[in-house]
């Protein structure tokens, strides 16, 4: 008879030692591949993000293995890595309607730590836990890994799938507004890496000119010498608010729309640097003065940036020239790094809703009533306070009624639920407002208090609103080009036992970075060097910053701020 083909022989031998090796054994490899690859047909919903999921997964088992040799503990490692990813891009998006950036490595502080465990008290236990179960687990596949691979093949497999991967981020960037959509977590994740790390080895986290011509001087402690009597100073945060008749269609309340008035009668427009979510690009635009947009990629992570970095803004102006600093906030001031952001601009007092004893979202009379009792505290010293008072009430989602038994007496005008709950929920806050300026007059009846509010952003509905026939990537690419439409919001300027100075910074239109200098024109105090400058560049521009030639006006501006020592580490 003839002998077996030489083939045949060789699958024998193969399946022989598979045999031999154990089926415990060849599920301890098989099965993280197989639950990477469930979880990226779960997560992915595209052939660009499934091969960025495919190329990424490789660069963490070709790592693992370039390091233990180990294929089964690698792939159970890199399983690890990428469901724990999942897991917090999940939670991110639920908090803040994003998901996970590489850039939240980069940044990684000591407040992103304390918020989670100040949220979750028991999150320290739960790793412990998780830990407790997870080595002995690890040290039970290092045993039952039958295989051995060799580590230059593996690094050169990790450099492949690498360089692959960097390739089609570079040619394929990922949009920015598909970081609010709740998918694709391992594949935006990794390609933000790359063009983080890109722009990082570029510019630095900040766009700045790589020198100036001139330079500013550094503002004297005891140069500020006002003309008349400085005026307490309250700075309103008005979450989410934007004058809705923008919108074609909408049906409103009787009298709506005072509210976005100043003192005057006019109504002024203000243009945010986000739309829908991030209220801290505003924060950091009205206390530090400066634009968000200057941090390109890195402008979602500015507050926990700038922290310690940026000293300049408001406050800081303010305290030069005599005054208190206080901040009610309503969320924890870990989140984002606010407190240690808002201190590095001047705040002296800052109350987080901790401090305030805030349960959950409290509607804005909480806060105004909180900020008179601090008020009061502050202007026993007898010098003048400014108060920066952030509000939350109609904050997202709109789909449920928040605090109904406030307002009994609301009748729907006749839109969808959610465009009508935030038409409810802004009535509310203009009759607070209304009631804290009553009680204002009332608690200080000789006082004089500039009050100056201001949107922080449109709320999420907006562009399908504005444009209702667009497309997600027609918004997104108006969302992308900053389209005025999207990010006008407004800002009013009050008076009480005050006269506001008149002057051309109180411009119909401004960009937000230029709130503070504004404040300041029309509280008639005398602006520092930095100020001084940001000025003429607004009468330049026309209440234009970033967007004034180009970002050449603020690549420039920044230049100026870091020779001046007023910017430092970025």
């Amino acid at each position: 008879m003839a002998p077996a083909p030489q083939q045949n022989s060789s699958v024998a031998a193969l399946a022989g030692g598979l045999v031999a090796i154990g089926i415990w054994r060849l599920m301890a490899v098989a099965a993280p591949h197989l639950g990477a690859l469930i979880l990226m047909l779960r997560t992915e919903t595209d052939f660009g993000s499934r091969l960025c999921f495919l190329l990424t997964w490789g660069i963490l088992n070709f790592l693992f293995i370039a390091l233990l040799r180990r294929p089964a503990l690698s792939g159970a490692l890199s399983l690890t890595l990428v469901v724990v990813l999942v897991l917090l891009s999940r939670f991110k998006h639920d908090v803040v309607q994003m998901t996970a950036n590489f850039v939240d490595l980069m940044v990684i502080d000591r407040d992103t730590a304390a918020f989670l465990l100040t949220i979750f008290p028991n999150l320290r236990w739960s790793i412990i836990g998780a830990g407790l179960v997870t080595l002995p687990l690890m040290y039970a596949l290092w045993w039952l890994d039958p295989f051995r691979i060799r580590r230059l093949p593996a690094a050169a497999a990790c450099l492949a799938c690498t360089a692959a991967l960097s390739g089609y981020a570079f040619a394929w960037p990922d949009e920015a507004w598909r970081g609010y959509y709740d998918d694709g977590y391992l594949s935006k994740f990794a390609r933000s890496g790359v063009t983080a790390v890109s722009d990082f080895v570029a510019y630095g986290f900040m766009e700045a000119d790589p020198s100036a011509s001139d330079q500013l001087k550094m503002p004297q402690v005891d140069a500020c010498h006002p003309a008349g009597r400085r005026p307490n100073i309250i700075m309103i945060h008005d979450e989410s608010s934007f004058d809705i008749r923008a919108a074609s269609g909408v049906k409103v309340p009787p009298g709506y729309g005072s509210q976005f008035k100043s003192y005057d009668g006019v109504e002024r427009k203000f243009l945010a640097e986000s739309n829908g979510g991030p209220s801290w690009f505003t924060e950091y635009n009205v206390l530090a003065g400066l634009s968000s947009r200057s941090f390109g990629r890195f402008a979602y992570f500015v507050t926990r940036i700038a922290s310690g970095r940026v000293a300049r803004g408001l406050p800081l102006a303010l305290r030069r020239c005599g005054y208190d600093t206080l901040s009610l906030y309503p969320a924890f001031g870990a989140f984002m790094s606010a407190r240690n952001f808002q201190t590095t601009t001047g705040i002296q007092q800052f109350y987080d809703a901790h401090d305030l004893h805030a349960k959950d979202v409290e509607p804005d009379s909480f806060f105004y009533d909180k900020a008179l009792k601090l008020m009061a505290e502050q202007k026993a010293s007898g010098t003048p306070l400014f108060t920066f008072v952030y509000l939350a009430a109609n904050h997202f989602p709109w789909e449920t009624k928040f605090r109904p038994e406030l307002l009994p007496s609301w009748k729907r005008p006749g839109n969808t639920p959610s465009v009508d709950e935030y038409l409810r929920r802004q009535t509310m806050s203009a009759n607070d407002y209304a009631g804290f300026v009553v009680a204002l007059k009332k608690r200080f009846p000789a006082q004089p208090f500039l009050i100056v509010r201001y949107g922080d952003h449109q709320p999420e509905f907006s562009p399908q609103l504005l444009d209702p026939d667009l497309d997600e990537a027609g918004i997104g690419k108006k969302l992308m080009d900053y389209d005025p439409r999207y990010y006008a919001t407004y800002y009013a300027i009050d008076a009480v036992n005050f006269d506001p100075v008149k002057s051309p910074t109180v411009m119909n239109t401004i960009d937000a970075a230029y709130l503070p200098l504004v404040i300041q024109e029309a509280a008639g105090i005398p602006l520092d060097p930095s100020f001084e400058e940001q000025k003429a560049i607004m009468l330049r521009c026309n209440g234009a910053f970033y967007s004034c030639k180009d970002g050449a006006e603020a690549r420039r501006f920044n230049r100026l701020l870091i020779d001046a020592g007023i910017i430092k580490g970025l």
